[in-house]
């Protein structure tokens, strides 16, 4: 049980800046669902209701998980581990197929997208493993024991196919195994067979759906009223908006419906042309600032555990986010990651404010404070 008084250690920023960008998102899935629904919000059916429906259920979240011991998780990591191989595992056998690739469960009228609810209990049962073998982390079994728990749910994710959340996987594995002082050999010689065996793992496991997305991305041309129409259509909202944008609800791509998933893969696209490159700074800056708070909380963890969870929740919002606005700007190939807070997905948006409730969780305890 907590004190009272250790409130005080809580970091109001880390709810403020996350209830800042949903309403962000709120306001672009407003203009980017006008095409959908021209007669305005009139019921809970409205994607932007829905969105801050989620936020709100989001902030009631945050207070709970801060209220838990997040050490508690610690005891319970096989469990998390196994609901997670769960979910994936059963995306590909009874899950719903959208645009190519088994994502979502459907349970009691509910549709949820199982790799966002497995992205933070990896982060949880990872920080675990690598924290309780500290004295321990410089030897390579324990090196490959951290790669092994990834690298089922990366496989299961791939599966689906699903190339933008395996990276993700892959890029916390490799900031946690980092902070958590692995050496650095294993790390390069790891990678090094990574780059290595990268052409052939394009040949052998990659289908030809993701092939073929690929090839559209490096030449959209070659398919601009299929494959390559999203990415054309992205280029041209983002490169259009200029400096101030083309003004709110008044994007051309946007309103005339151009973009496939707007409210979604492609919100970035709807805020590069209709707020331009100030809203887009406005976004970064947001995201810094909620950044620099993960870290900030990482720093005053009382524990490895606390600390690596931390790292974890940081590496997976960031990359997130560069994945999402790669896509958009045709930096990377197409693929099907939300922007966190601000594209319109409830799976998505819940568990990310899981996620700052278990930021506020390790400050809440950083300074032992109990009873």
């Amino acid at each position: 049980m907590i004190q009272w008084r250790a409130v005080r250690h809580l970091d109001p920023w880390i709810v403020l800046i996350g209830l800042a960008l949903a309403g962000f998102g709120a306001l672009l899935i407003y203009s980017a669902s006008r095409t959908s629904y021209p007669e305005g919000i009139q019921g809970l059916s409205h994607p932007t209701v829905r969105h801050l429906t989620f936020a709100a259920m989001g902030l009631l979240v945050i207070g709970l998980v801060a209220w838990l011991d997040y050490r508690s998780l610690g005891q319970v990591t096989p469990t998390l581990y196994a609901v997670a191989l769960v979910l994936l595992a059963g995306v590909l056998v009874v899950g719903t197929s959208v645009y190519g690739a088994k994502r979502w469960l459907n349970f009691a009228g509910l549709s949820i997208q199982a790799s966002e609810v497995a992205k933070l209990l990896v982060i949880v049962v990872l920080a675990k493993y690598l924290a309780d073998r500290q004295r321990e982390i410089r030897q390579l079994r324990t090196f490959l024991g951290s790669l092994a728990i990834v690298a089922v749910p990366t496989a299961l994710v791939f599966a689906e196919p699903d190339l933008g959340t395996a990276m993700i996987f892959g890029a916390v594995w490799l900031g946690m195994v980092v902070v958590a002082g692995v050496r650095p050999q294993h790390i390069l010689a790891f990678l090094a067979t990574l780059t290595l065996s990268t052409p052939f793992v394009v040949v052998a496991l990659m289908g030809d759906y993701q092939r073929e997305r690929i090839a559209t991305f490096l030449n959209p041309a070659l398919d601009p009223l299929g494959g390559g129409f999203s990415i054309i259509q992205a280029e041209i909202s983002v490169g259009s908006g200029g400096p101030f944008g083309r003004g709110f609800t008044e994007g051309t791509q946007t309103q005339l419906d151009y973009l496939q998933t707007p409210t979604r893969d492609y919100i970035f696209s709807v805020l590069g042309e209709e707020l331009g490159l100030v809203g887009a700074l406005l976004l970064f800056a947001l995201f810094a600032f909620l950044l620099f708070r993960g870290l900030r909380t990482a720093a005053l963890a009382r524990d490895p555990f606390g600390r690596l969870i931390a790292t974890g929740i940081v590496i997976w919002i960031l990359f997130q986010v560069f994945i999402n606005v790669g896509v958009n700007i045709r930096l990377l190939p197409v693929t099907g990651i939300p922007l966190p807070f601000i594209s319109e997905g409830g799976s998505s948006i819940l568990m990310l404010f899981v996620a700052l409730g278990l930021l506020e969780s390790i400050l809440l305890r950083h300074k032992q404070i109990e009873f």
